[in-house]
């Protein structure tokens, strides 16, 4: 057994060694039982209902700011904006102060939103079913009082969506932020950035591109009250991408257009002008249903895209109606660019049934005007460059009315010398007639016995050719006539011929014009 004067000399270097690890150990490992005695010390008689200012008349300062995550729908629709975004609250606290150093170097703390006070900041245009959408995270406090609340969350907000230039178009979705209850000489809401919101964490979407999120603070007087009551404003500035929209939408009415103008070359006869025309205006519809699914039903400016065709119409008017948002303030330019495509396939229907009409009228059924012959047989051929080849300066007979003449003008010349032989017995006598016989009889000159047989056989002759020539001009005059009236069947058919060419002309040229003057009336066209 050692001595106590020697125990006590080794003791001393053990009790010196344990002091030195307790002092290299950090600091953080004393706040367990500080840190609990810290938030006795404040919140065993906090009022999570006062207001922590100094001095009651004066204004808390509250720093807003605002990150914007991500955008995860732009409903046209219900013309609503859905986005992931974390707030960044900062005020400070004066009941919420301490000495670090009297606590154990703690220098912060972690409390929950409900044990102290907080703004309550809301964003006024919320369309959430829950209204305020944050999840509840804890708010940093540091010693100095100075709170830090950012608490993340799914935000719909109300969205005025302008579709004027769909799918050209940028929208401007406001998310409005400022207290419920506290006005302007209570709680004063600042601008954390002048910049605006912060997007360096910002997510890309695929169908809109972020060009900025600016911030404004707001001071507004209502009349129902004389204190100001402050706001702080973002906008979300998004442009659509438009590749989807382009290779989908536009492309195939640009092709569509190009089918129904290309319907005007086909020849009439070939009976597929109309169904074509109509095949193209149903198919149409199709593509105005896609445009239907984006786009909301709204009215609130012009934008600039028989029975079957009134269907179709009733179709079109249908399907946008249930897509759009309720308004009356805009239309999409893709919608006034089907609506220039819808109007013009419909008036190529029309037209072909005119062409039709016209192809197809005759002599016995319609007769031309002077003015229509004047228009679509002169004026508008020389325009268009159009001639007939089958129309001669000096117009040729058919082959059967040549031949009827020719058989004419032998039967003539037959006749002809019948009556030159009558003239030869009436120079060489004189005929009598015979009551009892009924035959001519040459009296005079030395005519035999069988004169009058001759006489008689020439007289018979002479009745028959005069029939044949009869019956050839009754049939002379019917070829004359249905000569007559195949040229006005041929004049009709060519003037369908021109009405054709130039709704070919006239269409083409509108599908070309609609289609530069809609599209590059865009403030942007991106394909990206």
């Amino acid at each position: 057994m050692s001595p106590p004067g020697r125990r006590r000399y080794y003791i001393w270097p053990v009790r010196i060694a344990l002091l030195v690890v307790c002092l290299s150990l950090p600091h953080e490992s004393h706040q367990g039982p500080h840190e609990k005695r810290l938030l006795h010390q404040l919140l065993d008689h906090y009022n999570v209902l006062e207001r922590p200012v100094a001095n009651e008349s004066d204004p808390l300062q509250l720093s807003f700011g605002l990150t914007l995550m991500q955008i995860i729908d732009v409903d046209e629709k219900n013309q609503m904006l859905t986005s992931n975004a974390w707030l960044n609250l900062e005020w400070n606290d004066v009941n919420l102060r301490w000495n670090s150093s009297e606590y154990g170097g703690v220098k912060d703390l972690r409390i929950p939103p409900h044990r102290i006070w907080k703004p309550d900041v809301l964003m006024y245009n919320s369309a959430d079913e829950g209204f305020d959408g944050t999840y509840p995270t804890n708010v940093v406090v540091r010693n100095n009082g100075s709170c830090l609340y950012i608490p993340p969350g799914i935000f719909k907000s109300t969205c005025k969506i302008d579709i004027t230039w769909f799918p050209f178009d940028d929208q401007r979705c406001e998310m409005k932020f400022g207290s419920w209850t506290y006005d302007g000489f209570q709680l004063d809401l600042q601008l954390q950035d002048d910049g605006g919101g912060d997007i360096s964490s910002f997510i890309t979407n695929g169908e809109w591109d972020l060009l900025g999120v600016p911030g404004k603070r707001n001071e507004i007087y209502y009349n129902c009250c004389p204190e100001p009551y402050i706001d702080i404003t973002f906008t979300i500035i998004i442009r659509r991408r438009t590749l989807y929209y382009f290779f989908n939408l536009i492309v195939p009415c640009v092709l569509i257009a190009s089918m129904a103008v290309l319907g005007f070359t086909l020849p009439p006869d070939s009976g597929e002008k109309l169904s074509l025309g109509v095949t193209i205006l149903l198919s149409l519809t199709v593509f105005l249903n896609m445009v239907a699914e984006t786009m909301p039903a709204t009215s609130d400016a012009v934008p600039l895209l028989g029975v079957t065709i009134l269907l179709s119409l009733t179709v079109f008017h249908n399907l946008v109606a249930e897509t759009l948002p309720q308004v009356s303030d805009a239309m999409p330019v893709l919608g006034t660019y089907f609506n220039c495509i819808m109007f013009m396939v419909a008036s190529s229907v029309v037209s072909t049934i005119l062409i039709l009409n016209y192809h197809h009228r005759n002599a016995d059924t319609h007769e031309m005007s002077t003015w229509v012959r004047l228009i679509f047989l002169h004026w508008m051929p020389c325009l268009l460059r159009m001639s007939r080849p089958s129309v001669e300066p000096e117009p040729r007979k058919t082959l059967q009315l040549r031949e009827l003449e020719l058989k004419e003008r032998s039967s003539k010349s037959l006749l002809a010398n019948v009556l030159d032989i009558d003239d030869d017995f009436r120079h060489t006598g004189t005929l009598q007639s015979s009551s009892t016989t009924g035959f001519l009889r040459v009296s005079g000159g030395g005519g035999g016995h069988d004169e009058p047989q001759i006489v008689h056989n020439c007289i018979g002759s002479h009745r028959e050719l005069s029939l044949i020539l009869k019956e050839i001009r009754v049939i002379t005059e019917k070829y004359r006539k249905e000569d007559e009236a195949a040229e006005v069947t041929n004049d009709w058919k060519f003037a369908a011929m021109v009405v054709d060419r130039l709704c070919l002309i006239i269409f083409t040229l509108f599908t070309i014009i609609a289609t530069i003057a809609v599209l590059f009336s865009a403030p942007h066209i991106i394909v990206t």
